[in-house]
């Protein structure tokens, strides 16, 4: 008995090692500089809801991923030039960077919004943010619409979301443009937030901010892309995706 139990151990090693082995090995970017979705803690690890997101994904597809960083700017050109397979960075799927990959379907979907510093009475309007400072995150959807919509605006362009919040508790900019929820959960409910507020509509105008967030992967890579629209239902349904967003949110991130 003693001898077959052995063996039966060794065969459930075995089939558990050559499953591992032959796991689909995927490599996703994130950009780890965009709380509370994507950012690093004070230990050099990676955390956040697209962090959260992305590992759910992968056991769900039963694939050995690879989170790595990545800055905004170069993010799509590095994974054309595959140095990774996909993007988890809330990358909002616009019709221009259609043009050079593919997405999944939306995994979320929140609005842009301004905000202001408290008692400057700054009023949305391109009469009231001319000669205004409007600090924005580089090459965003939001650098796009601040650019088209209020051409009078001084806009102030960054490398990181962060870099734009430094610069708005300094006083160099007068208004911040950026994703609500980015900008609330990682600036205006901060000790460093706390003289801003918000101002002005809810901006989810398709043509600027597309379709809302989704997967980036290369294009022609149709299986890849599959698999992700498959784990991306699959975790909406089972309860992780509510589960994970919980944890960052008190409200349903995943809109209409």
């Amino acid at each position: 008995m003693k001898i077959i139990s052995r063996i039966l151990a060794a065969a459930v090693m075995f089939i558990a090692t050559a499953t591992f082995a032959n796991a689909e090995k995927i490599r996703i970017a994130t950009e780890g500089a965009y709380p509370p979705f994507n950012s690093v803690d004070k230990n050099g690890k990676l955390v956040g809801f697209d962090v959260d997101i992305a590992n759910a994904l992968c056991k769900e597809m039963k694939a050995e991923c690879t989170i790595v960083t990545q800055d905004w700017d170069g993010m799509i050109p590095a994974l054309l030039a595959n140095k990774y397979d996909a993007i988890v960075a809330s990358m909002s799927i616009t019709d221009e960077r259609k043009k050079k990959v593919d997405f999944t379907n939306k995994y979320y979907n929140t609005p842009a919004k301004f905000a202001r510093k408290k008692g400057s009475g700054i009023e949305i309007s391109k009469a009231g943010l001319k000669g205004k400072v409007v600090g924005v995150q580089r090459a965003t959807t939001h650098d796009t619409f601040i650019t088209a919509m209020f051409p009078g605006a001084k806009i102030k362009r960054y490398a990181s979301q962060d870099d734009a919040y430094l610069d708005a508790t300094a006083g160099r900019v007068d208004l911040l443009i950026a994703d609500s929820v980015a900008m609330k959960g990682g600036f205006l409910d901060k000790a460093n937030g706390k003289g801003w507020e918000f101002v002005g509509p809810d901006y989810t105008d398709r043509k600027f901010f597309g379709d809302g967030v989704g997967i980036a992967i290369r294009k022609g890579e149709d299986k890849l892309r599959e698999k992700f629209n498959k784990a991306i239902a699959a975790i909406r349904a089972n309860g992780t995706y509510k589960k994970i967003q919980a944890k960052y949110f008190d409200f349903d991130i995943y809109g209409q």
